[in-house]
């Protein structure tokens, strides 16, 4: 088989989930510079994610299924231009409900990135662990990113070339997607690989266990990236000195330091069995929420950096397992299943961002409550059937 198809797949997954991420995070940083735009409050400006955040969720499903029904190529097209351009919308909002129209764009086409994108580089992985771990380093800088060069594009050229620029570089991106699919240089088909099918009961028990984990760690994700930006300012005040920028930066650096780790993660997914990995990286995470809620300084960014690191690790492991033990017609369908828990969650962790910050001020509870519902989904993870290591077959299905 040629392997350029399969490489463009990966690099177009890759590019995809930067993408994605970007997006999504960017809005954290921005809204420090709406507050002295606008004169309005954190809390209420960060409240006008909750919408857009919830179709990041509510459309995965619908994703996933049109991509199993129609094509994985059409779907990623549409999220590359659809994505930029809502960005541009929001760059050229002049009120709130402006900017609502706009995120909401942004969340319903980033809707579509996960369900798609990542069965589709599965099926044309042939180490399924390390691809997943690679690509996940670019999810992590695609954080990074939104973070470090929306605070520095904010401070030299404002809150509005933030938004139109990375949205423009998404539509060129999607433009030459196109092109190329339509050369025949990007298929549908992948890397056959040979396993033992699962267990009708083990399949309905992962399922609904990995739903429970997958909802938790996704408020703690998305609670951890929302807050933040925020609380760097509030407890490192000596950044004050360096704009809006120096948050975005500090911010960046500890998600691209931390992405670094999915690599990690997938080469463990490879070669250990999957729930192991998966347990202990969840079991971990509760003292360290626990350390964000107490400390502040130096400590505060190891522990902030350290708990970014845990989330992005299990990653491969709990990707290998939901395609384990998915049925394989409903692939996609499944993945859009875990994205609506995984950024469905997002709403709940920005309402209870601005429900902790309005109320107290400060960052103590909320972090205290997500290690509490951390070791909740350790307690779950517990329950998984057992989904042994990754198999592989030199064999391959041409691409389509």
């Amino acid at each position: 088989m040629n392997p350029r198809p399969a490489l463009l797949v990966q690099g177009f997954s890759a590019v995809g989930h930067l993408y994605i991420h970007l997006f999504t995070a960017f809005y954290a940083v921005m809204v420090l510079a709406l507050e002295r735009e606008w004169q309005l409050p954190y809390h209420e400006l960060i409240a006008l994610w909750t919408i857009p955040s919830f179709l990041v969720g509510a459309g995965a499903v619908p994703a996933g299924w049109i991509a199993d029904r129609w094509s994985a190529r059409g779907m990623m097209a549409v999220f590359f231009i659809g994505i930029g351009a809502s960005s541009i919308v929001c760059g050229l909002a002049e009120t709130k409900l402006g900017l609502v129209v706009g995120l909401s764009g942004i969340g319903l086409f980033a809707a579509i990135y996960h369900p798609v994108g990542i069965p589709w580089l599965v099926r044309n992985a042939v180490a399924r662990g390390k691809a997943l771990g690679f690509n996940g380093i670019f999810g992590s800088a695609g954080v990074a990113v939104g973070m470090f060069a929306t605070g520095l594009i904010i401070d030299l050229a404002g809150w509005r070339a933030a938004f139109i620029l990375p949205g423009a570089l998404s539509i060129a991106t999607g433009i030459a997607f196109v092109v190329l699919s339509r050369g025949g240089r990007i298929g549908e088909g992948g890397i056959a690989h040979r396993e033992t099918p699962a267990s009708r009961g083990d399949m309905v028990r992962a399922f609904l266990v990995l739903l429970v984990t997958m909802l938790i760690s996704g408020i703690v994700f998305q609670s951890m990236q929302t807050a933040a930006p925020k609380l760097f300012e509030d407890r490192l005040p000596w950044l004050a000195e360096l704009g809006t920028a120096g948050v975005g930066t500090l911010v960046g650096i500890v998600y691209l330091a931390a992405g670094a780790i999915q690599l990690v993660g997938g080469h463990l997914a490879d070669r250990y069995p999957l729930k192991p990995v998966y347990v202990l990286g969840l079991l971990l995470q509760v003292p360290v929420l626990f350390a964000v809620a107490l400390l502040g300084s130096v400590p505060l960014l190891f522990f902030v950096m350290l708990n970014v690191v845990l989330s992005n690790a299990v990653l491969p492991a709990e990707s290998m397992m939901l395609h384990r033990f998915a049925p394989e017609k409903h692939r996609n369908l499944s993945f859009g299943i875990k994205y609506v828990f995984a950024f469905g969650s997002a709403p709940l962790a920005v309402q209870f961002v601005a429900l902790v910050h309005g109320d107290t001020g400060e960052f103590y509870w909320l972090f205290m409550i997500l290690a509490l519902m951390a070791a909740g989904a350790f307690a779950a993870a517990i329950l998984l059937p057992s989904a042994g290591g990754s198999t592989r077959a030199p064999a391959a299905v041409p691409a389509e």
